[in-house]
């Protein structure tokens, strides 16, 4: 009889902590995450302006007041942007003066840790997917109402970022041919009808004329349309408010249709909405379930996928950030490992790191 062999015991896999950021147009949240998703620490500062080297400054000046409490072992960023392929540079971002900005390298080279970069929708989206609402979906479809419509495609964990690294962005996808101006210089974006922007200007027009549907709306705000927000429409149809309830109606009504046409094109198994517009509960969800419903493909005849609202909230952004450059820590270690079998000298650990990628 052959000699069984007791199987050797495997080590316990290292799980390091890592720190996430999530940079906005005004606010830089920060936080030591573990591999649970779980927030250790938390920091939020704000954003010094539109000066790419201040925020630059923030980003490190969070991570050393971590790395001073915490042994973390990457940095992960999440940027309101356009990050390209390789997650290295910011191409574009539409609420910092960021022009093919090399993130990465700069905020490495002076926090001698790994970084990844990625866009902001896609760290939120992956969070979700690994602790949040997505959870046992392998393919799911995230949209973020807040401004415009932000965006990202998840497949068993991983985002899908397309050729340039900018997929994603649904919310420039044409729906009303000649239709209201976007900011992208396009017109009838689906953001202009399916966004927190889209419910405030449509308020705010009914603010500004006669209507008496208007009454509620016009009390809260002392009659001063440019002072109404999408919190206070939300809390106005938590209320009661008639036209607060009807706009947002509207607003899902859009979304749904579009995101019919997403799952024609993507078939996922669950579409998350977050964002602050999602705040809204089933205010907005479920006239969005009802015009999906009505607007997808193949109605009647296949699985529709799920719609559920996304969990994690404002911290999306960088607990997905901190899990992204958890692979990179691990990626860093196991090269560190393996110069020390080779028995070549053994730098200390993160010393002017190269770069790296997360998941």
């Amino acid at each position: 009889m052959a000699e069984v062999r007791p199987r050797r015991a495997r080590a316990p896999r290292w799980e390091p902590l890592t720190v996430g950021i999530d940079i906005g147009g005004t606010k830089v949240l920060g936080a030591v995450v573990d591999s649970a998703g779980e927030i250790i620490a938390l920091d939020r500062r704000p954003t010094e302006g539109h000066d790419v080297r201040k925020v630059e400054d923030t980003i490190v000046d969070v991570v050393a007041g971590f790395a001073r409490e915490y042994d973390v072992a990457a940095v992960g960023i999440g940027a309101a942007g356009f990050v390209d392929v390789t997650r290295t540079v910011v191409m574009f971002s539409p609420h910092l003066n960021w022009r093919r900005e090399p993130l990465r390298a700069r905020v490495a080279e002076r926090v001698r840790l790994p970084v990844v970069v990625d866009n902001d929708a896609n760290t939120a989206a992956l969070a979700e997917c690994r602790f949040g609402a997505g959870r046992g979906h392998r393919f799911v479809l995230c949209a973020t109402l807040g401004t415009g419509i932000g965006g990202a495609l998840v497949l068993d964990n991983r985002v899908y970022r397309g050729a340039n690294g900018m997929a994603g962005e649904f919310g420039h996808m044409q729906v009303v041919p000649d239709g209201h101006r976007c900011e992208c210089g396009n017109r009838g974006c689906w953001e202009q009808y399916a966004s927190g922007n889209a419910l405030v200007r449509e308020a705010r027009e009914l603010v500004r004329s006669t209507s008496p549907m208007a009454r509620h709306l016009r009390s809260v705000v002392d009659g001063d349309a440019d002072a109404l927000d999408g919190p206070q429409i939300t809390q106005a149809a938590r209320d009661g408010d008639p036209l607060s309830i009807e706009l947002l109606a509207d607003v899902g009504r859009w979304l749904g249709v579009g995101l019919a046409g997403m799952a024609a094109a993507f078939d996922p198994g669950c579409m998350i909405i977050g964002g602050g517009l999602s705040d809204a509960g089933d205010l907005l969800i479920d006239p969005t379930r009802r015009a999906f419903s009505r607007s997808l493909t193949g109605r009647g005849h296949r699985e529709e996928p799920v719609i559920v609202r996304a969990e994690l909230g404002p911290n999306a952004g960088f607990i997905g950030a901190a899990d992204m450059a958890r692979s990179a820590a691990r990626r860093s270690r196991r090269g560190r490992v393996r110069r020390a079998r080779d028995g070549r000298p053994l730098r200390r650990l993160f010393e002017r790191p190269g770069p790296s990628e997360g998941s």
